[in-house]
């Protein structure tokens, strides 16, 4: 009897020693294709900050975890299954495995996680992924040809567009860059892009204490020194959609912000348009054939016969660049930020305006 148990200990052993492990590929695999300004400083995670980046994998087999760590808690993500399917995954701040898909059928598929929240909750560090055994790394998909890149603040942002309450909460909860007119378009246009975004930032001010010009160069929106390598990715495309927050916050004198930026006096027509005109300078500077749009919507900075939109227009009319447009997109009156039908319908009028002016 004790050698019958012996028989079958060792049985079970050498079984067990030729059960396939499971596939465990590093954040670095050449083969993992990322979207957005994302920090590979580190050897061991690549960290994302940047709504709207992404990282997505080509895979055969029936299961994919991923390994992630947050620094908050407060960051969403959607998961995306085979460009179909999509659920709601939030990274602890404990450094762990994450269900991305399982029981999939045999054969090829894809899965993406997308960050839907802002760079206000932290970064988010990506380690690698998990398949199951028997599974295999495919290659990743052929380079997008077209490229955009987005400048803006909440509307960009997507920020309370899941709130259907009409709170206009602030809870990341409802923050989904996903549905946000800039994602849209790039669907639409199946472009690749990058998204430079933050709720209530503006061009000469802000509700918090950075403007767009002092982030716009950055890969860590919050490190001054962490300089974005504007040669990894060059945009047919740069759509700039900021002044709304402006446009509040010149009229609030009392506001600390403001009295940061401008002292004791509103400023002038002639300081916000030269203020435009230097952003847009730098922008061009970065990429010297890109086409630029300047843009506004879908808020009450857009409403018709608002100063900002001919702040705008005066200020492309002065750089004097035949590629670089004005477009207003529609104003939807609301009294909270654009709904999911309002990005519909800002995402359709850029589209439009893309396909009818510009070749690419």
């Amino acid at each position: 009897m004790r050698k019958i148990n012996i028989y079958l200990l060792v049985i079970f052993v050498l079984m067990a020693c030729k059960q396939p492990a499971e596939l465990i590929i590093p954040f670095s695999n050449s083969e993992i294709e990322y979207s957005g300004r994302i920090d590979f400083s580190k050897e061991e995670a690549a960290d994302i900050y940047w709504s709207g980046s992404s990282v997505k994998i080509n895979f055969e087999g029936t299961s994919i975890k991923a390994l992630l760590k947050d620094e908050s808690g407060d960051n969403y993500y959607n998961v995306i299954v085979d460009n179909d399917s999509i659920f709601i995954l939030r990274p602890t701040t404990k450094k762990q495995y994450h269900e991305l898909a399982s029981n999939l059928t045999k054969g090829k598929h894809t899965v993406e996680i997308f960050k839907r929240t802002e760079w206000d909750r932290g970064k988010t560090s990506f380690y690698g992924f998990k398949l199951d055994a028997n599974s295999k790394m495919l290659p990743k998909s052929n380079s997008k040809k077209r490229k955009i890149e987005f400048y803006g603040d909440s509307i960009t942002a997507g920020f309370a567009i899941e709130d259907f309450s009409g709170n206009d909460s602030p809870d990341s909860t409802f923050t989904n860059n996903y549905l946000s007119y800039s994602s849209l378009t790039a669907r639409y246009f199946d472009a690749k892009h990058h998204c430079i975004c933050k709720s209530g930032i503006g061009i000469t001010v802000s509700w918090d204490p950075l403007i767009m010009p002092e982030i716009y160069d950055r890969l860590i929106p919050t490190d001054e020194t962490s300089i974005w390598d504007f040669s990894l990715f060059t945009p047919d495309i740069v759509v700039v959609n900021l002044f709304q927050n402006d446009s509040w916050l010149v009229n609030v004198p009392e506001n600390e912000e403001f009295k940061k930026r401008f002292g004791e006096n509103k400023p002038t027509n002639d300081y916000i348009i030269k203020a435009y005109e230097r952003f847009i300078t730098n922008i061009r500077k970065q990429y010297p054939k890109a086409n630029i749009i300047c843009t506004l919507g879908s808020m009450d900075a857009a409403k018709k016969g608002s100063e900002w939109i001919n702040f705008i227009k005066t200020a492309t009319t002065n750089l004097n660049d035949n590629k670089i447009y004005t477009h207003i997109m529609p104003y939807i009156e609301s009294t909270t930020h654009p709904s999911i039908g309002d990005q519909q319908i800002m995402a359709k009028s850029l589209s439009q305006f893309i396909d009818k002016n510009i070749v690419w």
